[in-house]
């Protein structure tokens, strides 16, 4: 949702070896065009290149202990890569032979036990599939009349012209999970009327061609906003504590949303039609949603750097603050609007 970069990730980055797990990363593109060597169709040889070499998942043993832990002085956090665990601690390397696990009922890492210490595991974001929430600082309703009365502020310079096109116009095969139209949001409150999403004209082409060079790798994309009207913004910001705005754009200079110049999306794989998991949720106020955030498993980070670069290599560029969220090249040239999305055709 933000348009702001976020401060550095206080983790460390030196890694560790735990866990001699199975096999190495698996070797092989998904797609026939990779088999003969060759780049898909609209797709940059180079980010093509980087991006083929696709994990396997992690396994149920090892994928329960990824996740951070603390003592309430220093926090650590275990990750994996090519089916091994991986302890980050600042620039100290531990051997195995001093760390151990503790897990809980579920199988799931309750503790690790390093340097004499023990570091329980710590509620970062929320589980897979759960929505993450605030509490709204006033009621939903009342912030929305206020929005309502209110006005973008005045700019000047806008040179683009405005041409808003519904996505699923230009192509059918990308899915919608239009947060804000439902309850299934941070606020747990419907923002918008309608599940429809606009970009400005380039933008929404240059989406298109993301959207099929994906079908080189088995996913497309599942897109969770576009165009946003301002007065949504001034809710967001109005309804979340000063604690947490990092994640939210001030409606004093408004979003790039609001210009139909930015879009949130996943991927969603072609083949299930379920989303893929990433390293931290979507709208999920905390350090995992950074760009560079450096845990979970590799096939979450893999995913989440697939989107980033076929997003880069059509004209996007990634929130550092939110892996979710892109901006199309030249969005200061389009104005602010305010403009309903029901009103919109």
């Amino acid at each position: 949702m933000a348009s702001r970069t976020p401060r550095a990730c206080a983790l460390g980055v030196l890694a560790l070896q735990l866990f001699a797990g199975s096999s190495a990363a698996q070797r092989s593109s998904p797609d026939s065009a990779a088999r003969r060597g060759g780049a898909p169709a609209g797709l940059d040889a180079l980010v093509f290149e980087r991006s083929r070499l696709k994990p396997r998942p992690a396994g149920t043993a090892v994928a329960g202990l990824v996740g951070e832990y603390g003592d309430g002085r220093d926090t650590v956090f275990v990750l994996e890569r090519e089916g091994r665990l991986y302890l980050r601690d600042g620039e100290r390397e531990l051997p195995l032979s001093d760390v151990m696990f503790t897990r809980d009922a579920a199988g799931r890492g309750a503790a690790v036990r390093a340097r004499a210490r023990t570091f329980a595991r710590l509620a970062v974001g929320t589980e897979a599939g759960v929505t993450f929430r605030i509490t709204p600082l006033r009621d939903v309703e009342s912030l929305r009349r206020e929005a309502l009365r209110a006005s973008p502020p005045h700019e000047n310079g806008a040179e683009r012209p405005v041409d808003l096109v519904e996505l699923v116009s230009l192509e059918p095969g990308v899915h919608l999970d239009v947060r804000y139209a439902s309850a299934n949001n941070f606020l747990g409150a419907p923002l918008y009327s309608s599940s429809r999403t606009f970009l400005q004209r380039p933008a929404a082409e240059a989406l298109v061609r993301v959207h099929r060079a994906l079908a080189a790798y088995g996913y497309g994309l599942l897109v969770h906003d576009a165009y946003r009207p301002w007065h949504v913004t001034k809710m967001f910001w109005d309804a979340t504590p000063a604690a947490q705005r990092e994640f939210v754009a001030n409606p004093a200079t408004g979003s790039r949303h609001n210009r139909g110049a930015a879009v949130d999306l996943t991927l969603y794989d072609r083949e299930t039609g379920a989303p893929v998991r990433m390293p931290g949720g979507y709208d999920e106020f905390s350090h995992r949603s950074y760009a560079d955030y450096p845990g979970g498993t590799a096939l979450e980070r893999w995913h989440r750097d697939l989107l980033r670069r076929v997003m880069e290599s059509q004209g996007f560029t990634v929130n550092p603050a939110e892996w979710w969220h892109f901006d199309f090249q030249g969005w200061r040239g389009y104005p602010l609007l305010n403009i309903p999305i029901e009103k919109l055709r």
